[in-house]
């Protein structure tokens, strides 16, 4: 008797750990906080000097100021690479206004950028406004303005 309780009782384990498991799954993270976790990803992106990874989060049909778009943002992104061997960006508050699988954040920028010594070579503070849009299950930016503060 004491083997029958002992395999009843690990059937119930292994169920309420199947059934946490399914939980889990099933839980999602809300889409500001995954909104909020991919800008700091492309920030951490650009500090840590890889493009590819930062260009990951912008949509095929980019638009932004003066007509760029997704291409001549990764020109300008891989110019700034080039010529500066250490770049710093601080994001400060972004306001998050998500509207179904549309979203619009406003933040200000600074990007420090120079030749990796104690202090930046030059710095940059923008007013940013940005349009996102969730792309199979991550947001991706399409939109961005930007204006020097």
């Amino acid at each position: 008797m004491k083997q029958g309780h002992g395999v009843r009782q690990g059937v119930r384990v292994a169920g309420f750990a199947l059934a946490l498991l399914l939980v889990a799954g099933c839980s999602r993270t809300p889409p500001e906080q995954r909104l909020r976790e991919q800008i700091a990803s492309m920030q951490q992106a650009l500090e840590q000097r890889r493009p590819a990874d930062f260009m990951d989060g912008v949509a095929a049909d980019f638009g932004g100021n003066a007509g760029i778009d997704r291409a001549a943002l990764q020109q300008v992104v891989r110019a700034q690479m080039l010529a500066n061997a250490r770049i710093g960006v601080t994001v400060g508050p972004a306001d998050v206004e998500i509207r179904g699988d549309r979203a619009t954040v406003k933040f200000s920028a600074v990007a420090t950028g120079g030749s990796g010594r104690f202090m930046p070579d030059s710095a940059q503070a923008w007013d940013v406004t940005s349009g996102w849009r969730e792309e199979d299950g991550q947001w991706r930016l399409y939109y961005a303005e930007w204006a020097p503060r």
